[in-house]
């Protein structure tokens, strides 16, 4: 798009907020503010006990320490603009800083789907072959492991923001959500997007539902194994070693999967509702891991005691 004297016009898209309460934007923002806050300050919490203690100096922590700074990653990615709606009414977004936002989320989102398969991994030579864990899992794989998520993410996704360059945008552009999200600056893209279209559930294809069905085929491996040795007390003690994975897994992609049906398979969605879904598929995620893994996890229990004097948080009992 261009002006007078061939000068490029970019244009600009609105957040839309939360669909019939705008009024109460600054009481919306009071628990927003506060769910940032915790997530913010449990992944950190997480990266500085992983850091310091001793104990903790194992792949599965090294991964954990991964999905933190992933999160961390995710939730600074879109706090700007989901606290610039509710702070300041400001609703108006550049197309370059757009792009910007939407490559960092869907570069993240990915990065955090390789980092589950890893911690699947993990959990798999743990339970099925524990005389080899430390040969198989090195500090060298820990590396290339979180190394080739990290790629994998931001090689396929480094095109999506120059493919919506090269659409003009001839509507409202108004977004769904409270941040950018390339299906849905797709759908205000003017032009023919099948490309483009394709080009995203390839990319979702290669990451999401290999990583999902890798997660599965490694669960499905890790109970035929637990079975087989028999139903004894260690063998049911390996296996609640992951429940904080599972967890985990469950709070990132029921969102994330629920988000993508309703971009895809359905038309006249209430805007409400996409705005509930995006902000549960980013917000929650960062906001639950840390709290998962405080009161699932031993090991974590036992650093904040050591470092912080917290009294035991006894989970499920």
């Amino acid at each position: 798009m261009t002006g007078l004297n061939n000068t490029p016009i970019w244009p600009t898209f609105s957040f839309i907020g939360i669909p019939g309460l705008e009024a109460a934007h600054m009481w919306i923002s009071i628990p927003f503010c506060l769910l940032y806050l915790i997530a913010l300050g449990g992944n950190v919490l997480l990266l500085l006990l992983v850091r310091a203690e001793q104990n903790l100096h194992e792949p599965q922590f090294y991964f954990l320490a991964m999905l933190a700074l992933t999160d961390l990653g995710l939730s600074l990615s879109t706090m700007p603009s989901v606290l610039a709606i509710f702070w300041f009414d400001i609703h108006d977004v550049g197309l370059d800083a757009c792009l910007t936002q939407m490559f960092f989320i869907h570069t993240l989102s990915s990065v955090e789907s390789g980092v589950l398969v890893a911690m699947a991994f993990d959990r798999l030579v743990a339970i099925c072959a524990p005389l080899n864990y430390t040969r198989i899992l090195t500090h060298h794989a820990v590396v290339c492991l979180s190394g080739a998520a990290f790629i994998r993410g931001a090689t396929l996704l480094a095109p999506l923001p120059f493919f919506l360059r090269t659409f003009p945008f001839c509507g409202t552009n108004i977004l769904s959500h409270s941040y950018c999200y390339y299906p849905d600056m797709l759908n205000l893209a003017c032009g023919d997007v099948t490309f483009s279209s394709v080009y995203g559930l390839v990319c979702v294809v290669c990451t999401f539902a290999v990583d999902v069905i890798f997660i599965v085929v490694s669960y499905m491996k890790i109970l035929g194994t637990v079975m087989k040795l028999g139903i004894q007390d260690r063998n049911w003690k390996s296996l609640q070693t992951c429940a904080c994975h599972l967890c985990t897994v469950l709070v990132f992609y029921l969102p994330l999967i629920s988000l993508a049906v309703l971009h895809r398979y359905t038309q006249e969605t209430s805007p409400l509702l996409y705005t509930t879904m995006s902000n549960a598929y980013l917000l929650m995620t960062p906001l639950l891991n840390p709290l998962v893994y405080s009161l699932k996890s031993k090991q974590i229990q036992a650093a904040l005691r050591k470092r912080f004097g917290v009294q035991r948080v006894v989970a499920g009992e």
